[in-house]
Formats: structure tokens, sequence, C-alpha cells
């Protein structure tokens, strides 16, 4: 099982550079980033879990803040949990998504989402009650323009013509065209479905109930006819404990992405300390 490292990065944190040569030097995984584009501040929607987080408002980019840390690692994965790709326009999200991947020799995981803020998808022109349909449009039109050959694509939410286009994400003979794509979100029939439907596994946040919820989406799985091997499990914003990460091993969990503080470099590089004694 893969050990991570995932924080809400901002203008005030450690850097992407900084912390992404600790984390390779240190063995762990990969480094997952978040995503907000902003926070309105007339806002009625709740935050999943309580108090909003205030560097919700401050999240760097994760697309550009996952260059940088290609920049300066060569094994470490890069990822995003999750990457609110409904609030994107998807042929330039799918060029910067390709150019990523492709400068970082295959390493990206594509985390995406529904998100929960209705104030924000609104500003981009998500229309609420669709925004699942809409993420679904959004990844199969990306994936046209990921093809080896000029693939139109035409939707309810937008198209692309049959284009010429470079760079391609790393191929990967035998899985979905793009980098490995998960969907973060809370279990349920429908997540499952869609899990299935089209993405390569599950990004749940760390809780109780994983195991009876892990055998559900695998039996949904099966009966979509995927394969069980490529189903991939990342557990994430996990606060590791005694006997919790040997339970999620336990668990067939693929890879755990541990939470870390929103802070400096003094704060961040002590818990990644504390960290070590899990890899």
């Amino acid at each position: 099982m893969d050990i991570s490292a995932t924080l809400y990065m901002t203008d005030e944190t450690i850097t992407p550079v900084r912390l992404a040569r600790e984390l390779e030097e240190r063995g762990f995984a990969g480094l997952y980033l978040p995503e907000h584009t902003h926070i309105p501040i007339a806002r009625q929607s709740a935050y999943p879990g309580g108090e909003m987080p205030p560097e919700c408002a401050r999240m760097l980019s994760p697309f550009v803040a996952l260059a940088q840390a290609a920049a300066v690692t060569g094994r470490l994965r890069l990822g995003t949990n999750i990457a609110l790709i409904g609030q994107h326009d998807p042929i330039d999200l799918a060029k910067q998504i390709a150019t990523l991947d492709h400068l970082a020799s295959g390493r990206l995981t594509l985390g995406i989402g529904y998100g929960w803020n209705r104030e924000e998808a609104a500003d981009h022109g998500v229309h609420w009650p669709t925004r699942r349909a809409l993420v679904r449009e959004r990844m199969a039109l990306m994936r046209a323009l990921w093809s080896e050959q000029p693939t139109a694509y035409e939707g309810e939410f937008g198209s692309v013509a049959a284009s010429d286009v470079h760079p391609k994400p790393v191929a990967r003979p035998g899985r979905l065209t793009g980098p490995r794509t998960l969907i973060g979100g809370a279990a349920g029939p429908r997540l499952f479905a869609e899990i299935a439907a089209y993405t390569e596994g599950w990004m749940p946040v760390g809780g109780s109930g994983l195991s009876a919820r892990l055998g559900e989406l695998r039996e949904v799985w099966a009966e979509a006819g995927r394969a069980p091997e490529e189903l991939y499990v990342a557990v994430t914003a996990v606060v590791p404990e005694a006997g919790k990460l040997e339970y999620y091993a336990s668990l067939g969990i693929d890879e755990v992405i541990l939470q870390l503080p929103a802070a400096g470099e003094t704060e961040v590089l002590k818990t990644l300390d504390d960290f070590g004694q899990y890899l």
C-alpha cells in the first residue's frame, strides 16, 4: 500500500518545490493537491464536515503547483484530490492535463469530483442539478482530445471537432485513455455506478464504514464487466494513528494519502518527521 501526502497548499504554506523534494527524498509515493478557484463571500453552501478552513480561499492552482513539483522530482506521483473539472473549459483543461502528464512522464493521477460549493460552481456557469452529467461529459470530451487519432465529441454540454492536438498524456495500454482517473465523493449506488462507468476507482475521505462500502463498490465494478485488478482505491485526508493504516491495508486499499497541516516549512517538515514511522 502506497503512502502519499496532501495539504491545502496556499500562498502562505510551504512551497510545492520544497514539499515535493522532501516527499521524494523521504520515500513518500505521491503529492496530492485540492482545488478551489474562489469562495464567494455570500455563501449558503455548507462545508462538508463543519467549519470551512480559511485556506479554501487561498489555494494555489493544483495544476500549476504540480508542474513545479514535477520539475524537481523524478519518481513522485502527482495528483489532484480533487479537481473540479466541471468548472473548467474542457478543451483548455485537456491541454493542461496532457502537458502536465507529458512533462511528468506519466506520473499524474487525476482525482475528480462534483464539488460542494454551489455559489462557486454557479460563477463558472455550472447548473447544480446537472453537475454530475456535466463532469461525465467533460471527461468524455477530454478523452476524445487525448485519443491517438483525431476524434470528435458531441454532447449536451459541449463539443469538439476532430482535431490535431498534442501532447498526449502518456499512453497506458489496456487502460482508459488519459491519466489514471478516480472520483472523490460520498459512497452510494449512484457514485459507484459512475466510478464503474468511466473511471478507474474511488478517492474517499477516510472514515467509518469503509469495509462495507468497498464490498458494494467491488460488486458494482464486477457487474459492469470491469476487471477486479483494475479497480484502484486511494483514501485521502487520512490522519494516521496506531492501527489505522494496517486496517486500510487489510481492506486492500491501494494508496493512503496522509493529511499535512496547511502551514509553513517548519511545521510541515516536523509533521513529515512524525509521519516517517508509517512508511
